[in-house]
């Protein structure tokens, strides 16, 4: 979280607002959940919700909820709650096969499916208070479910292709390097050979210097 300190000019009913909001923040607590899961149909799903906080769960004071909407536009039904204690909801949709499979020392809220429907396919939302806390948690969770699992993947093709790119790269920076050093190897024949070529006539132009001294 970044602080962001009021300008001078500012009120001191503004600076309390600027404090409370920064405490809010601090202390609110974070929900835990996937995103996503996968269900096979006719199987037992495990949703999981936890929550951290920086207060101990007080059973007196905790409240939990768990709610089921097929859309994000359905009204939301709920099937399970926790005032002073776990309560499943019996509903015509799940009837007695949801359970709760948390553990509230742990601050773990998840719950179970048994014999999955695929009309259990939809939105699950998991509502958590916590006093102190002022801000309520609040994890989505989206089910699918589906009639066969998909196959599990080859690793060892994605495995041999990768080695193979590797490969090919390795060989084509080792021949960049090659031509490089021989590129190299030849400019500095070249410069040797200027050279040479520059001594060597020097020389004959000191011999010709000192043949047309002699003649004179």
């Amino acid at each position: 979280m970044r602080l962001v300190w009021p300008s001078r000019g500012t009120s001191a009913a503004s600076c309390v607002a600027l404090l409370a909001i920064a405490a809010s923040t601090v202390y609110s607590m974070d929900v835990l959940v996937a995103q996503q899961i996968n269900a096979l149909n006719g199987t037992m799903v495990r949703i999981s919700c936890s929550f951290t906080s920086c207060y101990r769960l007080d059973p007196t004071k905790f409240a939990m909820n768990w709610t089921y909407q097929e859309t994000l536009n359905d009204t939301e039904e709920m099937f399970m709650t926790f005032k002073n204690k776990i309560t499943p909801l019996r509903t015509d949709r799940f009837g007695d096969r949801v359970k709760f499979a948390g553990n509230l020392d742990k601050n773990d809220l998840s719950i179970t499916i048994s014999d999955v429907q695929l009309t259990d396919e939809g939105i699950y939302n998991c509502y958590v208070r916590n006093p102190p806390d002022r801000i309520q948690g609040h994890g989505i969770i989206q089910l699918s479910v589906v009639t066969e699992l998909p196959p599990p993947r080859d690793s060892t093709i994605a495995v041999a292709i990768g080695a193979s790119i590797g490969g090919m790269l390795a060989l084509v920076i080792l021949s960049m390097v090659v031509v490089k050093c021989v590129r190299r190897h030849k400019k500095q024949e070249l410069i040797s050979d200027e050279q040479k070529m520059e001594e060597e006539g020097k020389t004959d132009g000191e011999g010709g210097t000192e043949e047309g001294t002699k003649q004179l």
